[in-house]
């Protein structure tokens, strides 16, 4: 009986430590305390927030300028194919002598030929379009050069085109530079 006492009386013990502590955690909480925490824990989230979005915009800004940097970077791979053409055809210009200068130059006109097909392609691919300079001048895509007297125009058309204008997509790189009829 004396272990049945025992084991009773450690019970007893544990339930009124349990309960004194439970009145201790009731009587240490202090609502400041727990307010400055939940405080102290909200800046941190904020600071933490904050310098991950500071971080994104500075990887956003850096992306931006890269793709600015970098944005012809398609069109001046596909120019170099040009160059390429433009320096074979200077190569064989240089060994020409006078009894294969007529074959070198009808190779010359084919290669030049070829190399403005080359450049036309890759001008369409980059959405750069001619300007259409038949009929009537516009003012949005054509610029006056001078008027001429023609028989076979009416007042206001393009007779002539001096130098091709060219758009991209729906911007005008260059306007055509044409003479009109008065």
């Amino acid at each position: 009986m004396s272990q049945e006492n025992e084991n009773l009386e450690e019970t007893q013990a544990e339930e009124v430590a349990e309960t004194e502590l439970v009145e201790e955690e009731t009587v240490e909480v202090d609502p400041l305390e727990v307010a400055l925490a939940e405080a102290a824990d909200y800046k941190d989230k904020y600071l933490r927030a904050h310098a991950d979005f500071e971080n994104s915009k500075r990887r956003l800004e850096k992306d931006k300028m890269n793709a600015v940097s970098y944005a012809n970077e398609s069109f001046a791979k596909d120019m170099l194919a040009v160059m390429d053409s433009f320096e074979n055809a200077l190569a064989s210009i240089e060994s020409a002598n006078e009894e294969n200068s007529s074959e070198v130059l009808a190779n010359m006109k084919e290669g030049v030929n070829l190399t403005f097909e080359q450049l036309k392609k890759i001008l369409e691919k980059n959405s750069i379009k001619e300007v259409c300079c038949d009929g009537e001048f516009d003012p949005e895509v054509h610029q006056a050069i001078m008027q001429v007297e023609s028989d076979d125009h009416e007042v206001g058309d393009v007779v002539q085109v001096m130098q091709k204008g060219y758009t991209i997509k729906d911007r005008i790189l260059r306007p055509a530079m044409v003479s009109t009829c008065k």
